[in-house]
């Protein structure tokens, strides 16, 4: 009996990884691109590359003929600049583009707020450096953050000048 309850739990397991691995073969990257649209992308761009330290890696446009066609933006243009954190192929790219109109929503005091993508979570090598480049932008940090995690990890949690939270995580030196 315990042969075959281990040959059909050895069936089973071996079934979940060929669906894993056949559902992950249906993408041609390992990352997702995020597209974020903000009230003010000079603004959004001053807090994502000078303050956490993000790079630009590049930017196109999105003309008024492929955003109605698409469906994106019902034929309003768009300027997107690309950020990563680092300039790198396997890095994930966070799109940043602007219609020069802010949200029709109020911006979150916490996670629970509102709906949709909520927080990003950015892993770092050091805190304080972003830490001390935020309090020169005046960007609060909130909670009581820096908050220890375990050992010499922290967590940093802040809000990007729309309102999309930002975690933190690493050691502070």
């Amino acid at each position: 009996m315990k042969t075959v309850a281990l040959t059909f739990s050895l069936l089973i397991s071996s079934l979940l990884v060929s669906g894993i691995a056949h559902a992950q073969s249906n993408f041609s990257s390992k990352v997702i691109g995020v597209g974020v649209v903000v009230a003010d992308l000079e603004r959004s761009l001053d807090f994502y590359v000078n303050g956490i330290g993000m790079v630009k890696t590049g930017n196109f446009t999105i003309n008024e003929e492929f955003s109605k066609r698409s469906g994106l933006a019902n034929g309003a243009a768009a300027a997107v600049t690309i950020l990563k954190l680092e300039n790198s192929p396997e890095a994930t790219d966070w799109k940043l583009m602007s219609f020069g109109k802010n949200a029709s929503h109020p911006t979150p005091k916490f996670i629970q707020d509102d709906t949709g993508m909520q927080y990003i979570t950015i892993n770092v090598k050091a805190l304080n450096p972003i830490i001390e480049r935020l309090k020169q932008m005046k960007v609060p940090l909130l909670g009581s953050t820096p908050t220890p995690l375990n050992g010499k990890t922290h967590f940093v949690l802040v809000q990007d000048p729309d309102g999309t939270f930002i975690e933190l995580i690493g050691p502070l030196e």
